[in-house]
């Protein structure tokens, strides 16, 4: 029987279900028959579709797909699909009127009577295209960062999980870390640290920091799969989910070796610049005072030889005497000393047979060094000479032997030997390219460290006990390496000894001839009493000059500059003019071009208290050297004005 008041409930809960479906724009719901035609279009379904109800009821819903879909007959297996399993759902290009394309999501549910019968199907339909396209651009993004990664070789982008292993590896870390991706991936980054970082936990550090402060960078010494290290630039970023969870970090390394050698080698340079402006500041200094103290030094050993010969036969008066001389020629061995530092002094340069001048003070070595101290000659069968002063290399080598015994108190080796160097260009311990002789002298006691090495070779600068050394020693060795055109080289390092390497040009590859220097005849023989031209702007030795020539029988005629000593020319006939050089306003070097021009071939003697000159100036000069004794004027008098007949008495 029927029930008129359900009938109309239900027709009236109809109503409302197609005015609520109707309503809805954001989804396209309609209805399908058994065969798949539309019965039924709500707005959302013309919203998006772009269907009125009249122009599309009644037509098979596969309208709506694109053309390569219905070929592939994708209508019909969706519903298939719906009323076998109940459901089909998927994600799809579909078709509007107008032939434009949009991405949906599509629901198809099968609908039956309550026998079970199938009546049709509900498909529901959301336009997802604006999602897809945000998708999309989210997807290529992803893979243009992918391939940007990827793509860069010169730094090493990877991540690490919050337990330091690899999760990902770029072509760059490849490159500069020498690991494939299937190498590394799951290994914990650790391995790309010292040995020595390991054991300080310096990779741990490196997370936690950059966990704590949100980074972490530095620089230091990484590890190739080849066991190689390079200096490397490291900055570790914590990466953090939506929430702000730790979820892993991002690793970018930057091999700068090239840089830090190129920075290293600058600071080297800057060193070394500092360095020799530094020594080349001390040397004008030193040489400076030299030359005062040579002066000082001729007037207190000429007066003391005077002195001697005036005396009386007083043993004691004697003693002194002899004790004052002992103190001024100590006082000219440390001037010599000085100006070998400061590169001012006069080498005679020429051949040197290294093993044989070592081997010729074998015993003053041995002496030197004392019983406690074994000395070692190694040397080549066969060594090209040596250019350098022999004397001066002498006492170069007697220097280096003795510190190398005192920085062994408790005895040991000390051990001399040559060899024949060649020095590639932009090779070698900073000397021109050619061809050295290299004199090293090794010693096995405490060595030294950095800023001691730095400072060996500075002027009195000395770690030995006050009274034990003048400082001078090794600075005299540097003096005498460079002005021969070689360098002493210094290597130490704390309990594992010193060497100590004069690199000396070889005589054979330098065309430099000797210094000349005016040496007169051998012999006792007497010059005739001669009229001597004195000229020195001090006043301390120009007296004792004079009072030397008084006593060699001459007549000195004192003059306390250039331009005096012209004027006494023009008055007074001279036999010869000995002359100082470092004079104010005319050098004695000018004065004697001077007087060559106006009086030919009068004698000039250069007296010199170290060699102001510069290479190639004044070379046919006959020089004397301060501080002079009283023979050595003779000497150099006899050499330039040659003998004559004995003075009367």
């Amino acid at each position: 029987m029927d029930r008129p008041g359900y009938s109309i409930a239900l027709a009236t809960d109809d109503s409302r279900y197609r005015v609520l479906v109707d309503a809805i724009t954001d989804y396209a719901i309609y209805m399908l028959d058994p065969d798949g035609r539309v019965v039924s279009w709500n707005s959302g379904a013309r919203r998006f579709k772009g269907y009125e109800a009249e122009e599309i009821i009644g037509d098979h819903f596969s309208r709506f797909y694109t053309e390569e879909d219905r070929a592939a007959d994708v209508p019909a297996t969706a519903l298939r699909t719906a009323a076998q399993e109940g459901r089909y759902e998927t994600e799809g290009w579909r078709v509007r009127k107008g032939g434009d394309r949009f991405w949906a999501h599509v629901l198809i549910d099968p609908i039956r009577a309550p026998t079970g019968e199938l009546v049709g199907f509900a498909k529901i339909t959301r336009d997802l295209t604006e999602r897809r396209a945000a998708e999309e651009a989210l997807r290529r993004s992803e893979q243009q960062f992918r391939l940007l990664v990827q793509g860069v070789t010169d730094y090493a982008i990877f991540l690490l999980d919050l337990d330091g292993r690899v999760t990902s590896w770029n072509a760059g870390a490849q490159r500069i870390k020498g690991y494939a991706p299937q190498e590394i991936i799951g290994q914990h980054f650790s391995r790309f640290y010292t040995e020595a970082d390991r054991e300080a936990g310096e990779p741990a550090l490196a997370l936690r920091t950059a966990a704590a402060e949100g980074r972490f960078e530095k620089e230091g010494w990484r590890v190739r799969k080849d066991g190689t290290r390079f200096w490397a630039h490291v900055v570790i970023d914590p990466i953090r989910d939506d929430a702000g969870v730790a979820i892993g970090f991002a690793k970018i390394t930057r091999d700068i070796t090239e840089r830090r050698q190129a920075q290293d080698a600058l600071d080297q340079a800057r060193q070394a610049l500092f360095q020799s402006q530094k020594l080349e500041a001390i040397g004008q200094l030193t040489g400076g005072v030299a030359h005062d103290f040579n002066n000082l030094l001729m007037a207190v050993l000429g007066s003391l030889e005077l002195l001697r010969k005036r005396l009386p036969a007083d043993p004691k008066a004697r003693a002194l005497l002899d004790n004052a001389v002992q103190g001024a020629q100590r006082g000219a061995a440390l001037t010599q000393r000085m100006l070998a530092f400061a590169r001012k002094q006069e080498l005679e340069l020429d051949g040197v047979d290294v093993p044989a001048l070592v081997r010729g003070m074998t015993g003053l070595l041995q002496r030197s060094v004392g019983p406690s101290i074994k000395l070692v000659m190694r040397f080549p069968p066969a060594l090209p000479p040596a250019f350098t002063d022999a004397n001066q290399l002498e006492a170069a080598l007697l220097n280096l032997v003795v510190n190398a015994r005192d920085a062994m108190p408790g005895g040991g080796t000390v051990t001399i030997g040559a060899t024949a160097e060649c020095i590639e260009p932009s090779a070698g311990p900073g000397l021109p390219a050619g061809d050295y002789i290299r004199l090293a002298v090794v010693d096995e006691g405490d060595g030294m460290d950095e800023q001691t090495l730095a400072r060996a070779t500075e002027p009195f600068y000395t770690t030995k006990g006050v009274g034990k050394g003048t400082g001078l020693g090794l600075s005299t060795a540097h003096g005498l390496a460079e002005q021969s055109g070689g360098r002493l080289v210094l290597s130490s390092r704390p309990d594992h000894g010193t060497t100590a390497a004069l690199w000396l040009p070889r005589a054979d590859a330098v065309g430099t001839p000797k210094t000349p220097r005016a040496a007169g005849p051998p012999g006792d023989e007497r010059l005739r009493p001669l009229v001597v031209l004195a000229v020195d702007d001090d006043h301390l030795v120009l007296l004792n000059l004079a009072a030397m020539l008084e006593d060699l029988g001459h007549r000195p005629i004192a003059a306390s500059s250039a331009a005096e000593a012209l004027e006494r020319l023009g008055e007074t006939r001279v036999d010869v003019v000995i002359t100082d050089h470092a004079m104010p306003q005319m050098s004695g070097l000018q004065l004697a071009e001077e007087i060559a021009r106006r009086y030919g071939d009068l004698p000039v003697i250069l007296a010199t208290g170290y060699a102001e000159l510069s290479p190639g100036e004044g070379e046919t000069t006959p020089r004397l050297a301060k501080p002079y004794t009283q023979s050595e004027l003779a000497q150099i008098l006899r050499g330039v004005c040659g003998t004559a007949e004995l003075s009367p008495g």
